[in-house]
C-alpha cells in the first residue's frame, strides 16, 4: 500500500511522481540519476535519442501493475521496453515519460511436455527460452537473429519471426496465452495453455500491438519436440535476380524448407570474415535448410538441388557435419553484428510476395545507384521478409536523411509489389508516416479507435506507429 506524500502539493509533478514510484518498487528498480538514465535514450535505432523522465525495472507483475496505476493517475506517458534490441525505435523514449523495462523479469514459471507449453516471464531472452528445454528434446520455435538478447516481451510486441519461421511461424503461431497490464494498472489474462481461446481474438490484437495496449509480463508459449534432424546446402548464383527466382521456383514446387535465408556479396563477404562459415564466393547466396529423418532429408533436398541447377548456381553444397552446420547458421545469425563493424547502417524490413522478389531486387539495385547509397540485402526469403541494410556515412552531413529518404522509398516499393511495412520490426517512430501509405485514414481510424478502448488517455509508449497528424489531439482528449 503507498504511504501518503508529505507536502504533495508543493512538490513538483516530477518529483512526486518519482516519490510515488519509490513506494512501490525497491530504490535498485527505480532510475532517475541522469547518466544512468542517459543509458535507455535509444534501442537499436541508434539515430533518434532521448533521455526519459525515469526508468522503472520491476520484477513483479504485482509492481507493472502499481508503475502504470500511478503514471496513469499521474498523466504520465510509459514506454515500454523489453531488451532494447528493437530497430525501428519501438522503444525510444520522450523526455516526459517514464521507461517501465521488463529485463529483471526472467523467470520460468512452468513447464508442460505434455501439453507442449511453457510459462515466462517476458524479460526472458528468446534463446533463453529453448535452453530451459532443449535438453528434454524440445525448442522454442520463434529464431529472431536476436534471439541471444532480445526478450520475448519485444518478440510479441513486434510479432518476432526469425530464419525458420517459413515452416513454424512467427512469434503469433506460438503464442498460446498472456498476462497483460493495462495502463491504469488492471491485470488481464488472456487465453492460456489450450490452443484457441473463446470469443473475439484479442491474443491476436495484443501481438505485434507495439506497447500500445498494456504491458505484457507473462507469456504461454508453445514448444515443440526436436526434428530428428536438420540439413542446410548453400546456393550460390551469378546475381540477386537468379537466386530470387530460385526461392520463387522453391516455393512454388510445394517443398517446405524449414528455413530460405538470402545474402548478397556485401553481406558474404562480412558474415564470412566474422564467422568462417566456408561461404563461396558469389554475388548472392542461398541458404536452404530442411529437416525430418535422413530419408526425408535426402528426398527434400533432392528436389530442391534439382531446381537450384535450372539456375545455374555457381555452387551447390550440402553441409556434411552438424559442425559444418553451426558454422553456416552461425554466419547467418551474425550478418546485422558483422555489417555493424564495416559501416553504419540502416535496416529495414519491407515484406513482399515471393514471386515479387527478383523484381524488387533489380529495383532496389537501380534505386542504390540513384541515390549514390550501397545496399547490402540479407533477408528470409521463404516468406518475402526483406532486411535490406543500407550503408550510409553517420558521420557525414545529410547522409542519414538521405538514407532515411531511400529506406522510404525502398518501403513503398514493398507496398506497390503487393506487400507490406513490416514484417517484424515494428513501425515504431520509423515506419509511423509511411502508415498512411499501406492503409487508408478510414483503416487508421479503426486501429486508433482499438487503442481508445485499451488505452483511453493514449499514455502508453507515445508517438509511435502511428503518423502524427493522424492522431494529434487524441492524448489530450
Amino acid at each position: 500500500m503507498e504511504m501518503p506524500i508529505p507536502n504533495a502539493a508543493v512538490m513538483s509533478k516530477r518529483d512526486r511522481v518519482l516519490a510515488r514510484l519509490a513506494q512501490v518498487v525497491p530504490s535498485e528498480a527505480l532510475i532517475t540519476d541522469e547518466a544512468e538514465r542517459r543509458a535507455y535514450e535509444c534501442d537499436a535505432l541508434t539515430a533518434y535519442r532521448c533521455i526519459p523522465l525515469a526508468v522503472t525495472l520491476p520484477t513483479t507483475t504485482q509492481e507493472v501493475s502499481d508503475i502504470l496505476r500511478i503514471c496513469h493517475e499521474e498523466d504520465v506517458p510509459v514506454v515500454p521496453r523489453g531488451s532494447g534490441t528493437s530497430l525501428a525505435g519501438g522503444a525510444l523514449p520522450t523526455a516526459d515519460s517514464v521507461i517501465l523495462g521488463v529485463a529483471r523479469m526472467r523467470d520460468m514459471l512452468e513447464v508442460n511436455y505434455a501439453d507442449r507449453y511453457v510459462r515466462v516471464q517476458t524479460g526472458m531472452t528468446n534463446l533463453a527460452v529453448t535452453g530451459e528445454v532443449e535438453s528434454d528434446g524440445f525448442f522454442y520455435a520463434p529464431d529472431p537473429s536476436s534471439q541471444l538478447a532480445c526478450a520475448i516481451a519485444g518478440n510479441i510486441a513486434m510479432n518476432s519471426g526469425g530464419a525458420h519461421c517459413l515452416k513454424y511461424g512467427v512469434t503469433t503461431n506460438n503464442l498460446l496465452g498472456v498476462t497483460i497490464v493495462q495502463m491504469d494498472g488492471t491485470v488481464l489474462e488472456i487465453g492460456g495453455a489450450h490452443l484457441d481461446a473463446a470469443g473475439y481474438d484479442l491474443l491476436g490484437v495484443i501481438c505485434g500491438s507495439e506497447g500500445q495496449l498494456g504491458v505484457v509480463t507473462e507469456a504461454t508459449l508453445r514448444i515443440l519436440p526436436k526434428p530428428e534432424g536438420a540439413r542446410p546446402v548453400l546456393m550460390g548464383f551469378d546475381s540477386n535476380e537468379v537466386a530470387g527466382e530460385c526461392v520463387s521456383d522453391i516455393i512454388k514446387a510445394g517443398v517446405l524448407p524449414v528455413a530460405i535465408e538470402f545474402m548478397d556479396r556485401p553481406c558474404i563477404r562480412a558474415c564470412e570474415d566474422f564467422a568462417h562459415a566456408g561461404y563461396p564466393d558469389c554475388e548472392a547466396l542461398l541458404i536452404v535448410e530442411v529437416e525430418g529423418s535422413a530419408a526425408e532429408i535426402d528426398e527434400q533436398l533432392g528436389v530442391i538441388k534439382q531446381i537450384a541447377r535450372r539456375h545455374n548456381p555457381v555452387e551447390l553444397r550440402e553441409s556434411q557435419s552438424e559442425e559444418e552446420s553451426k558454422k553456416i547458421w552461425l554466419g547467418r545469425k551474425s550478418a546485422f553484428g558483422a555489417m555493424g563493424q564495416i559501416n553504419d547502417y540502416m535496416c529495414l524490413d519491407g515484406t513482399i510476395p515471393v514471386s515479387s522478389l527478383p523484381f524488387v531486387l533489380r529495383r532496389i539495385g537501380e534505386m542504390s545507384k540513384e541515390f549514390g547509397l550501397d545496399v547490402a540485402n540479407v533477408f528470409h526469403a521463404g516468406d518475402g521478409n526483406m532486411h535490406p541494410l543500407i550503408l550510409f556515412d553517420a558521420n557525414k552531413p545529410g547522409d542519414l536523411e538521405l538514407c532515411e529518404e531511400f529506406g522510404a522509398e525502398i518501403l513503398k516499393l514493398c507496398v506497390e509489389a503487393g506487400g507490406c511495412l513490416t514484417g517484424e520490426h515494428g513501425v515504431g517512430i520509423e515506419k509511423r508516416d509511411l502508415m498512411s501509405v499501406q492503409f487508408a485514414p478510414e483503416d487508421l481510424e479503426a486501429q486508433m479507435r482499438v487503442k481508445d478502448v485499451f488505452d483511453p488517455k493514449w499514455l502508453l509508449n507515445p508517438a509511435k506507429v502511428f503518423p502524427l497528424g493522424a492522431s494529434a489531439g487524441r492524448r489530450a482528449a
